[in-house]
């Protein structure tokens, strides 16, 4: 399958690239930022050999309609999708942290509460409960923002104000509107019989100092939905969730010996388990937004998306 994993683009104007993980930003003339949602598929801090059909295409659908539909509460940094892989945004600065927010006592905050951990990210968190119960009110758990190769970590609200990551004013706003996303994202979630269990946000700055959610939001890569029918049920009965997020791609690492440890091998992704990984995506994309998904033409990626971009680019 044709899928996108690495860019080059020359657009007029630019000044500079910046390849992520997942997305390649474009910087022109210091005044936009052209985000190239890649195929590429990261876990653990690690980005796997192979792409993944139409998830770059899915990752930015669903992240620019969650812009669309969140804009009245939140201020975001979305001017225009000229090509379905791409997203163009006003030029942010990006602050140093991400705001994780949980309802769910799953993933990592699983994996650390099952190693005995009570306290997260300075966050107290009860006895007695199990993977995958509801929180009794959701919590932020921010993680610092790691620079290439390193990983992500755990960080609590006062040591971000301590290294003065982010000052006391403005992280206010952040958590204020990390709960404001939230709940909008679980009451559309449960509109879809999907429970938004955790998700991730990050915010900058514009030129004129106005925080605005930039990055994506919502999407398989940043957020864990499970399914809200028997969802209660499969609790009660100790059996896991059915879930939407990238986590079973996680835990197909975890039993095949990978966890981004040093020494650790990625395990081989057969086409058949690369075809299995994108029509989950798509099953997401579908069940997320309610309708159905349609593939954009990928026969020559790179040189629809340089089109795309450079007629949008010349307006």
């Amino acid at each position: 399958m044709n899928t996108i994993t690495k860019t080059n683009f020359n657009f007029q104007n630019q000044r500079s690239v910046y390849h992520g993980k997942v997305r390649d930003v474009y910087n022109i003339n210091d005044e936009l930022l052209v985000m190239v949602a890649s195929d590429r598929l990261s876990a653990f801090d690690v980005v796997l050999p192979k792409g993944i059909p139409y998830k770059g295409q899915i990752l930015n659908q669903i992240a620019t309609r969650f812009m669309e539909l969140t804009q009245d509460i939140v201020p975001n940094w979305l001017i225009a999708t000229p090509d379905p892989n791409v997203a163009v945004g006003e030029l942010c600065e990006p602050f140093k942290v991400e705001m994780v927010i949980r309802g769910y006592l799953a993933g990592h905050a699983a994996r650390e509460y099952a190693s005995g951990k009570r306290v997260l990210c300075g966050v107290n968190l009860p006895d007695g409960l199990k993977e995958n119960d509801k929180l009794p009110q959701p919590i932020i758990t921010p993680t610092t923002k790691a620079d290439n190769g390193e990983h992500d970590a755990d960080i609590s609200r006062e040591e971000i104000l301590e290294k003065g990551l982010v000052s006391e004013e403005e992280y206010l706003v952040l958590e204020n509107y990390t709960y404001a996303l939230y709940q909008r994202g679980c009451n559309i979630a449960a509109s879809r019989d999907l429970i938004l269990v955790d998700t991730k946000y990050e915010f900058g700055k514009t030129k004129d100092g106005k925080i605005v959610l930039i990055d994506e939001i919502h999407t398989p890569d940043s957020s864990r939905y499970f399914y809200a029918d028997g969802y209660q049920e499969r609790q009660q009965r100790g059996e896991e969730q059915k879930q939407l997020s990238k986590e079973f791609v996680r835990r197909w690492l975890i039993e095949n010996g990978f966890q981004g440890k040093e020494g650790q091998q990625i395990p081989e992704m057969s086409e058949g388990y690369i075809q299995s990984v994108s029509e989950r995506y798509i099953e997401l994309y579908e069940n997320i937004l309610g309708e159905p998904f349609v593939k954009g033409d990928i026969a020559n990626i790179d040189q629809r998306i340089e089109q795309n971009v450079s007629k949008f680019l010349a307006k």
